[in-house]
């Protein structure tokens, strides 16, 4: 199989969150439940109803066009799709074909043909009666559409892609979609094929993938299922396949069209847009409206904290915790306890505390008050109940223990009841002398000071 090359391009879809549709007034609602209730002559494809173009819709889509580096359309239009089908009342739908609103640019590492606009279709319920309804709810809503080229070749490096395109256009970030893929506000298609090195491979689209795991198991099963025909001496069909996410595979639906299938031409109803002659919509005053990008983000917490890859993204992709980071770096100053404090937000916060209350605790562990177990101990409290580090310190005996000759003690106590451990450290193992000071530290009930444990047993062992 390894001689089979896989590659892949995908296509994603993603609802805008403007308060009216693409081409008309009619309400934008994905929470409505009530079918067909925000709707009107234009969305509905009446004979004498007219489109006008949402500009807030193009506006978006030209925002994230200048985020990915993608190259800003001068004059755009709007084309007709043709081709029939239930969702589609108008038997077209509004897009664009040959200018589109942005060419090129990149995200996560993935070079993007181009982003365009267009309008969504209606929505097909299937009853238990095998009968199939319409909700034209959502046709209309804007949709934009990211391509990318075809130099996708593993089913990893796509699914990062996804999911950084999700995080770019959400509210943490650009703020342009909720792209949440459980209610079809953003939609993945992939076109899969496999070839040998100097062969052309066959594409084949994946439709129906409603979560980026899925995405992944699709790509992957596909690649599987295109080597298997080609060595058995098959050939593989250019179509439209659907995944089935209980059945773990592809199904033919129906053969692929290619462009010239749908007929596109320009839609005589809108005007054609000089992009260039609107102030607002130049690269230089949409750059002012963006804010930092998730690449950005990590790159400047990697450079300003030097913190573990796995916070950051936890930051990155986590707008509260990465702003309560931020506010906790800022109190906290030196580098090393803000990664320390990095390190019990990641892994002992399930909930912020005060931040006030945070930067104390690791300014008690970092003064040698608080072990780390006291400290986790404290914490645990604050999420719980709240109230202050120090008095539950105090409290509870949670102060750390650094009184050499208190701490004597303990140490002559351990290495008397301990011979075996004391002997293999003598003997040059040093994991023993790690054994010591943690059963020191457990006859203290974590409260002694393990750095001053280390330093009485090696005097001690000597």
């Amino acid at each position: 199989m390894s001689e089979y090359k896989l590659t892949v391009g995908l296509e994603i879809h993603a609802e805008l969150k403007t308060a009216t549709k693409m081409f008309c007034n009619s309400k934008v609602d994905t929470d409505e439940i009530e079918p067909n209730v925000n709707i009107c002559p234009v969305c509905m494809g009446y004979p004498g109803s007219l489109p006008v173009i949402n500009k807030e819709a193009v506006r978006s889509v030209l925002r994230l066009g200048v985020a990915v580096g993608g190259d800003i359309a001068d004059y755009t239009e709007f084309d007709r799709k043709n081709y029939f089908y239930p969702d589609i009342p108008k038997g077209y739908q509004i897009s664009q074909y040959k200018y589109p609103l942005v060419s090129g640019g990149s995200i996560a590492g993935v070079d993007l043909t181009r982003i365009h606009l267009e309008e969504d279709t209606a929505k097909s319920l299937h009853n238990d009666e095998s009968e199939s309804l319409l909700d034209f709810n959502r046709a209309g809503i804007p949709l934009v559409e990211l391509v990318t080229l075809p130099l996708i070749h593993d089913a990893e490096t796509a699914g990062r892609f996804a999911r950084e395109f999700q995080l770019l256009i959400s509210l943490a970030y650009l703020d342009i979609s909720n792209a949440n893929m459980e209610k079809g506000e953003m939609r993945v298609e992939a076109n899969i094929s496999v070839s040998k090195t100097g062969d052309k491979g066959t594409k084949v689209e994946v439709k129906n993938i409603n979560s980026f795991k899925a995405m992944e198991k699709a790509i992957s099963y596909e690649y599987e299922r295109q080597v298997a025909l080609l060595e058995g001496g098959g050939e593989v069909v250019q179509e439209t396949r659907g995944w089935d996410d209980v059945k773990g595979e592809t199904f033919s639906q129906r053969v692929k069209e290619e462009s010239h299938d749908y007929r596109y031409f320009p839609d005589p109803d809108l005007p054609k847009l000089h992009l260039s002659k609107v102030r607002e919509f130049s690269t230089s005053e949409l750059s002012k409206t963006l804010p930092e990008l998730p690449w950005q983000k990590r790159e400047r917490l990697k450079k300003d904290f030097d913190l573990k890859e796995g916070d950051i993204d936890i930051y990155t992709r986590d707008t509260l915790w990465g702003d309560y980071f931020e506010s906790v770096a800022k109190a906290l100053h030196d580098k090393g306890l803000i990664q320390l404090a990095s390190n019990y937000i990641t892994s002992d916060l399930k909930t912020p505390v005060d931040t006030e209350s945070f930067v104390v605790v690791m300014q008690m562990i970092d003064d040698g008050e608080l072990s780390s177990r006291g400290a986790k101990d404290i914490l645990k409290i604050l999420q719980e109940e709240g109230g202050d580090p120090k008095k539950i310190a105090k409290e509870k005996d949670l102060i750390q223990k650094s009184d050499e000759a208190e701490l004597k003690k303990v140490v002559e106590q351990v290495i008397s009841e301990n011979q075996d451990a004391v002997g293999e450290y003598k003997k040059g193992k040093e994991a023993s002398l790690q054994y010591l000071v943690g059963q020191a530290m457990k006859e203290t009930k974590g409260s002694a000071n393990p750095k001053i444990l280390h330093k009485l047993f090696t005097e001690a062992l000597k």
